[in-house]
């Protein structure tokens, strides 16, 4: 899987969310920063080169959607964001986040229970 720019990743975004669109249903998701539409066409295009998304033809339009999962898209993020920022380390991420209080602790104690019994549902 190659890297996504950051509107290419806006783009995967607004993909997931509709399941399907054609051009101009994306553009209409596109509130900040609106491309014009050639480029908006271009980054799906890129996107579809890239194996994330596929279409189908209607004629002279397509109708895009995503052949990569969020979930898998997020796995991969996060591995590599652990990997080039946090040296590897789950527990590096995990005490980043704690340092930043970003997550309290008992969403701590609730990934421990987790890990502890991964078959308990809640």
């Amino acid at each position: 899987m190659q890297n996504l720019t950051n509107k290419e990743e806006e783009i995967m975004h607004i993909l997931w969310k509709l399941e399907k669109a054609f051009v101009k249903e994306v553009m209409a998701e596109i509130t900040e920063d609106q491309p014009h539409y050639n480029t908006l066409s271009t980054i799906v295009r890129n996107l579809e080169e890239k194996g994330y998304v596929s279409h189908n033809a209607f004629g002279n339009t397509h109708q895009y959607y995503p052949v990569v999962s969020i979930a898998d898209y997020r796995k991969r993020f996060m591995n590599t964001a652990i990997d080039n920022y946090f040296n590897s380390s789950y527990k590096n991420m995990v005490s980043f986040f704690a340092k930043e209080e970003k997550i309290s602790a008992e969403e701590l104690r609730e990934i421990l229970a987790m890990i502890e019994n991964p078959k308990a549902e809640k």
